[in-house]
């Protein structure tokens, strides 16, 4: 019997997700929505412990909603053996959120061989946009043992 295709880093990742084996996500009871190439919705539902000293929803967990929806958006574009990592992110918080949960809409409106552009819009439950942002993610091949250059090379401090 011939082995399949590799799994695809989005169809990894929404395995892992599924089984709760990502426990940034579980902390935060993200969950993917709706996922297919080069877009992704996230949903992180509201609970006390993501309030702030204001009784608002934290800053840190929406932007972990936006910065998380356009990673499941690019992993939807990437080969197997591709893996990612936010370079930067600059987000606009426009409206508290006030004891409901929320969605992060993501689209990839840039994709390079070494880097990936994703824009995302945050709403709350009624649907109000509470935050806007635009992130810059890394595209690297996975290096896997044995991969020439994947050893460190040993130096010498003495």
């Amino acid at each position: 019997m011939t082995p399949g295709p590799p799994p695809t880093p989005l169809a990894e990742f929404l395995q892992r997700q599924h089984r709760g084996l990502i426990p940034f996500w579980t902390t935060l009871g993200m969950e993917v929505q709706e996922a297919r190439p080069g877009r992704a919705w996230v949903r992180v539902p509201f609970a006390a412990r993501l309030l702030n000293a204001n009784g608002v929803v934290h800053g840190g967990a929406v932007f972990a909603a936006a910065d998380a929806a356009v990673a499941v958006a690019l992993l939807g574009l990437l080969e197997a053996g591709a893996r990612t990592a936010t370079l930067e992110m600059k987000i606009n918080f426009l409206k508290p959120v006030d004891g409901s949960d929320m969605v992060a809409e993501a689209a990839i409106v840039h994709k390079g061989a070494k880097t990936a552009v994703g824009d995302v819009t945050v709403r709350d439950g009624s649907g109000a946009v509470v935050a806007k942002a635009l992130a810059t993610y890394a595209i690297a091949k996975e290096r896997r043992r044995g991969d020439p250059g994947s050893e460190k090379k040993a130096t010498s401090t003495e």
